[in-house]
This record gives C-alpha cells, structure tokens and sequence, in this order.
C-alpha cells in the first residue's frame, strides 16, 4: 500500500468539489491574496483521488467538536500528510478527527497550502491554525493552554515544525506526529517532501536548517512518536532522531516502533497495531 507514490505519480487530476467532510463548523484561515506569504500556486485545486486534494491555495480548518459527555478540554490542530504536494484529508485527517473527537479531544483539521518551494507557507497555516483554536476555545469548550497538533508524514513534519519555529508562546502544548518526516539528510529523508518544500536546489546547509532534530530546544513541546519499521518510504530513523534530540534537551516524549506495517497506515482498521496506538495515544494525553 502506497497511495503517497500512487499520489505523486498521478497525471490527471479533476477540479475540487465542494467538500463536506461531517464537521461542525469550518473557518475559513486565509488564501494567498489575503495570507503573509504566497506559495506562487494560480491553478485550481484539484482531486487526484477522493479526499486527496492538490494545488491548495486556501487554507481551512475544519472543526469536529468533543463528545460533550467525554470532552477532556484538549484539542489538537492535524497535519494530513501527502508529500508537501497534496493533503490527504481523509484517512489522514477526517477520519482521526472523528475518532479524537467520540473521545472527547475537539480537533481542526487542517487544510495548508502546499509549499511550492516557498518554506514559510505551510508554517504560516499551522500557527494561525494554532492562533484559532485559542482564539476560540471558549466557544469550543477547550482549555487554551492545551492545544496540540497532530501530523502524518510531511504533516508530521509541519507539525514538528510548528514545534520548533513558532513564536515563543504560540507553540503547541504538544505534538504527536506518525512516521513523521524530520530529517533531510540525503539517503535518509523523503526527498520529495523536501524538494516540494525547500525546492529541489536547495543546499545541503538549507536542508540542515529545516532538518527538525537539529531544531529542538528546551522550549520545544512534549511529542508521542509512531512508527512502522517496515517503513520504506520515509524511513524510521527520521523519527528516532528526533525523538533522540527530545530526550537530550530534556523534553518529555514517548516512541512507539510497531514491527509490521506500511507507510500511511494512519487510522486504517487493517494496521495490526490500530488498536495498540491508540490506547497508547490516549493514555499518554491523560498524562500530560
């Protein structure tokens, strides 16, 4: 199974319907006329296979709120991943949203403009991402203080980048990131992700720069790790760096390392560990 190569190797896509994805509410963040920076992209979104979208030039958040009966006051922004090319909102996204969300964890998952080669768009999602659901916890019923963010693959390496290059104060509470993209190392990270985000000429020392181990500080936020040592597209060592780097600087963190598996297995009922994870996910958010 490997629908990020299937993804990127796709040669037609249709244009974007309108999506209704169950959420209660969806927020508008911004586009390129109207965000800080943008990402050069003029083409219409597109769909290049169900809930897969590509050339994202709007940014959204859309919100799935907590089972009032189990609402914890935790609330986690979610970084689909997709190479930094497309956004796989689905099973990467929606899907986690809804299970977070029957646990009592409000979640916005978000759709961030691709890079296109320009770093600081995604970034520039994720915080305001970040900005809105503390601007509105008190309409979500959420705690402030413990807003999270989630990312799978190239999300994963958004969200371990809003880690570490937001603001001061406007830092996660936390992050949980699934066989996260981290390094940029050649013959150890997922190229494309770093071409689509830095461009293919980027210099080793640039690559270096965005390699997020090499970022953690003190001030970096608690993170749970997954991986599948079966991984062969990303491969496992992004993660166990950067779990590495955590420990050093003394930042409480959790690595879980399943034997089997494939990349992208997000929530899928046929990873053999989905039951494992998220008992593990859940019981370490009760213990931050």
């Amino acid at each position: 199974m490997r629908r990020i190569i299937t993804i990127l190797l796709a040669v037609a896509a249709l244009p974007l319907a309108a999506q209704e994805y169950g959420q209660n509410r969806t927020i508008e963040i911004w586009n390129n006329s109207t965000a800080p920076h943008s990402n050069g992209l003029a083409t219409p979104e597109t769909e290049t296979e169900p809930n897969i979208i590509g050339s994202v030039t709007e940014a959204k958040l859309y919100i799935f709120e907590a089972d009032p009966a189990k609402a914890t006051g935790q609330s986690i922004v979610i970084c689909p991943g997709g190479g930094y090319a497309v956004v796989c909102i689905g099973y990467e996204g929606v899907d986690m949203a809804k299970w977070l969300a029957s646990q009592g964890i409000t979640c916005g998952v978000l759709k961030y403009r691709m890079p296109n080669g320009r770093k600081e768009v995604p970034l520039e999602d994720a915080v305001e991402a970040l900005r809105i659901m503390r601007r509105n916890a008190a309409e979500l019923d959420i705690d402030p203080a413990k807003v999270g963010i989630m990312g799978f693959s190239a999300g994963g390496h958004l969200a371990a980048y809003a880690s570490n290059f937001a603001p001061e104060g406007e830092k996660p509470a936390f992050s949980i990131l699934f066989y996260p993209v981290i390094t940029g190392e050649d013959g150890l990270c997922h190229k494309g992700s770093f071409d689509n985000l830095l461009g293919a000429d980027a210099s080793a020392a640039l690559r270096a720069e965005y390699s997020l181990e090499t970022r953690v500080t003190r001030s970096t936020p608690p993170a749970l790790l997954f991986l599948s040592d079966r991984d062969t597209v990303v491969p496992t060592i992004s993660g166990t760096r950067y779990y590495n780097a955590l420990k050093k600087h003394g930042i409480k963190a959790s690595m879980h390392i399943y034997p089997e598996g494939w990349h992208g297995w997000g929530i899928s009922e046929a990873f053999p560990y989905r039951d494992a994870w998220q008992a593990s996910l859940l019981d370490w958010l009760k213990g931050l």
